[in-house]
């Protein structure tokens, strides 16, 4: 037969076939529909048939042929040459870079000179959920950060020390409250934030129609804020003190109800609660919070008697700070976390419908597993320290705002500190504070490895670069937002198009490290991927078997491997969590039940029903009881008190936070054009007020001036944000030409965590102040 001709090609029929998944581009994790033309995708749709989204989408997921198609996207393994260029080598190349330069590491200092960073992509993918911390525990290092400690990790240890687990977040029942009350969050940009709720928008507005109400708490009319039925702007970081304020309202008015949650409350705890909360009162906190003593009084009487009513506080109480009348920062992020559930127990709405209650979600975790009602709780403040600055550890990781002086500050007698980094997708340089000193102190290190899909501005600093596939090319299943879901479902994905001709599935990365590491932890020789991937495997039957909570309890592991035998890699823990889940077949004893074949079949998902009341099962507390009065919360509001005493802080320069941008998601999608221009820009929002004091003018320049930084950024002048309040995006800064693409580079904004300072830290969280930041803006 003669070769085709351009006509023939031209003529040739295309493959087109749709392909149904979850996106993995943010919490709401809704359904899309792609149509795929002989490996190309052509268009994404909303899933009508998701059992979870019903069709709903957002631009960042319109976007994900895009990611998959993106030219800047790498796809071979890159290592650095004499030169400092990262040049395109095989994987067998650059695994051999990080055996040989992460064995002469641990060799020379030990595994405590290696540190680990992982960003938030890493709980949108199945693989790197099961196999990351095989590759902690392989390094054998206790220097882990994560992106947790400039985001929600004051949330994760207030109710670990409440219910017994991190991941015990009570989440707001959209669907069925009456009242919700929304601090520091912007919901209808961000798509929701510890809680995974598709169409928030559609959610909020179905509360409207069925009579409920909406308030926000926000220094900035937001999306959500302006479609609220009442907006309430405050002074940045003083969130805690507005819910200590209501607390004692409630408390005062004799307005507490426990209801239901009042059984399993400890003892003492409410008296105790009552006690902490005695000094705010409305007129004590009105000077630190901005809000008028009556609005306080008015929002405690109008939540107490509420039908159901739930309370969400999200970035601006976890990240906030607020300065002394010298100046000096402090975090209440915790504190903040712990009086939002105070509030959901006075007011009775805690584990009630259309309050906030516990997802049960399918795969399992860690307040499904063990005894049901008891656990082992977790340790507050933990039990290492920084060698810097003595930080305390927080879930088993250190602050990010340490990271860089862990790394440029020798000990003085030793010498010793970190020699090497591993990055499995963050992007530090951008993401944590005084980012100017981070991306200094990187080229100091001796070995640097990024697992990453772009060259960003921490992985330009690799030695070895591995490549991360496109979502499309990867198995998905949503093991950690089930946690946070707003109602109970399974949805699997299987790949939607193969992997590219040099990529390698993230898991099959993982492994290959986490063997390469436990090599140079013995100085011996390394396992196998396999083997891994098999203690991996048989340590999830092992819990299976011997949690009393499992429907596979009483089983021998190995019974359990040799059912899902025909699985590997991700696939394979996949279906042994789901089968001995809360919804699962148990291995044949609850016929019907749950399985990763089961989910395979139902490609739109399986709708497993709202939340439902969990007390006491889903605790995980020694006592078997709301420790609602925790000796380490308890120490937080006497903190507050004494902050309380001192009175208003400086009124001198304004105040920064951050925003929420619809078509961006931290530091990564800003290549992608359906999602750059419009209102996806880098600028600073001033008050007009501010601005005509300051002499600035709209569109024009400014410089943006803090005790560790400063950036240059056009100025948007908007009553959108209080007086005295500036606001800025995050994740911007792409201004390294060895970075990114041509569309990112193009619009490449200000890198916000410039100007934010890795001094202040929350005492009990570890986590940094990135809002409330005083600064001060002038003309360029």
């Amino acid at each position: 037969m003669p070769p085709a001709t351009t006509a023939d090609v031209s003529a040739a029929p295309l493959e087109t076939r749709t392909a149904s998944r979850t996106c993995p581009l943010c919490e709401a994790t809704c359904g899309v529909d792609l149509t795929i033309e002989d490996g190309v995708v052509t268009s994404v749709r909303g899933d009508d048939a998701d059992v979870f989204s019903r069709g709903h989408i957002c631009p960042k997921g319109v976007a994900l042929g895009e990611l998959h198609h993106d030219p800047a996207r790498v796809r071979q393994p890159l290592v650095r040459d004499e030169d400092g260029v990262l040049r395109p080598v095989t994987w067998e190349q650059a695994y051999a870079v990080v055996r040989e330069r992460l064995r002469a590491v641990v060799a020379e200092h030990g595994p405590h000179a290696v540190a680990v960073y992982l960003g938030n992509p890493n709980v949108h993918n199945l693989a790197n959920t099961f196999y990351v911390p095989a590759l902690v525990r392989a390094l054998g290092t206790r220097y882990r950060f994560s992106a947790s400690t400039v985001d929600q990790m004051p949330k994760q240890v207030a109710c670990g020390l409440l219910f017994g687990t991190e991941l015990s977040v009570p989440v707001p029942d959209l669907d069925r409250t009456s009242f919700l009350l929304v601090l520091g969050a912007n919901p209808l940009v961000s798509q929701g934030s510890l809680l995974t709720a598709p169409d928030v928008a559609g959610r909020l507005r179905a509360l409207r129609r069925r009579g409920g109400r909406l308030v926000v708490v926000d220094p900035v009319r937001t999306r959500t804020a302006a479609a609220a039925d009442e907006h309430l702007p405050i002074r940045p970081g003083s969130d805690a003190f507005l819910l200590a304020s209501l607390a004692q309202v409630l408390v005062a008015e004799d307005l507490v109800a426990p209801g239901a949650a009042g059984e399993w409350l400890a003892d003492g705890a409410l008296s105790a609660v009552a006690a902490a909360v005695a000094p705010f009162t409305p007129e004590a906190t009105a000077p630190l919070t901005g809000i008028d003593p009556d609005t306080v009084r008015r929002l405690a009487r109008d939540l107490a008697p509420a039908e159901s009513a739930a309370v969400y506080g999200r970035m601006g109480t976890t990240t906030s700070g607020l300065a002394d009348p010298d100046g000096a920062v402090e975090s209440y992020g915790t504190a903040a976390s712990w009086l939002v559930d105070v509030l959901h127990v006075l007011t009775g709405n805690l584990d009630r419908p259309g309050g906030a209650l516990w997802p049960l979600p399918a795969a399992g975790g860690p307040n499904t597993g063990g005894e049901p009602g008891r656990g082992r709780g977790i340790r507050i403040p933990g039990s290492q320290r920084t060698r810097v600055r003595g930080l305390p550890s927080a879930l088993g990781e250190f602050p990010a705002s340490a990271l860089a002086e862990e790394i440029d500050t020798p000990d003085p007698e030793t010498g010793e500190r970190l020699r090497a980094l591993v990055v499995v997708g963050g992007n530090p340089v951008v993401s944590t504070p005084e980012s100017a000193r981070l991306d200094a102190a990187l080229d100091t290190l001796d070995l640097v490895v990024c697992v990453d899909a772009y060259v960003t501005e921490t992985s330009r600093h690799a030695h070895v670069l591995l490549p991360a596939p496109s979502p499309l090319a990867r198995p998905h299943f949503d093991l950690g937002f089930a946690h946070f879901a707003v109602r109970n479902v399974a949805r699997y994905s299987p790949p939607s198009v193969p992997l590219g001709e040099d990529e390698r599935d993230e898991g099959d990365t993982l492994l290959t490290l986490a063997a390469i590491a436990a090599g140079a932890a013995s100085g011996g020789d390394e396992p196998t991927p396999d083997q891994v991937d098999d203690l991996v495997a048989y340590d999830v039957a092992r819990r299976a078997g011997t949690s009393p909570a499992s429907r596979a309890h009483g089983r021998d592991p190995g019974e359990l491997l040799g059912a899902v035998g025909g699985r590997r890699r991700a696939e394979r823990i996949l279906d042994l969590s789901l089968r001995a889940g809360p919804y699962g077949d148990g291995f044949g004893s609850h016929p019907g039940g749950l399985s990763l074949e089961a989910l395979e079949q139902a490609p739109h998902g399986v709708d497993l029903g709202p939340l439902q009341p969990r007390l006491p099962e889903v605790l995980r507390t020694p006592s078997g009881r709301i420790e609602l009065a925790a000796p380490q919360l308890v120490a937080e509001a006497e903190r507050m008190a004494a902050r309380l005493a001192a009175g208003a802080g400086p009124a001198d320069g304004l105040l920064l936070v951050g925003r929420r941008q619809t078509r961006s998601c931290n530091s990564w999608m800003h290549n992608l054009p359906l999602l750059a221009g419009g209102s996806n820009a880098c600028t600073l929002q001033v008050h007009p007020a501010d601005a005509d004091r300051l002499g600035l003018v709209a569109g024009a320049d400014v410089t943006v001036t803090s005790a560790v930084g400063s950036v240059v950024v056009p100025v948007d002048v908007t009553d959108a944000v209080a007086p005295g309040v500036v606001c800025l995006p995050h994740g911007w800064g792409h201004d390294d030409p060895a970075t990114w693409g041509e569309v990112a580079r193009a619009r490449p904004g200000v890198a916000s965590n410039r100007l934010t300072d890795s001094a202040p830290v929350d005492p009990l969280a570890a986590t940094a102040v990135l809002n409330g930041i005083t600064v001060q803006v002038a003309p360029v």
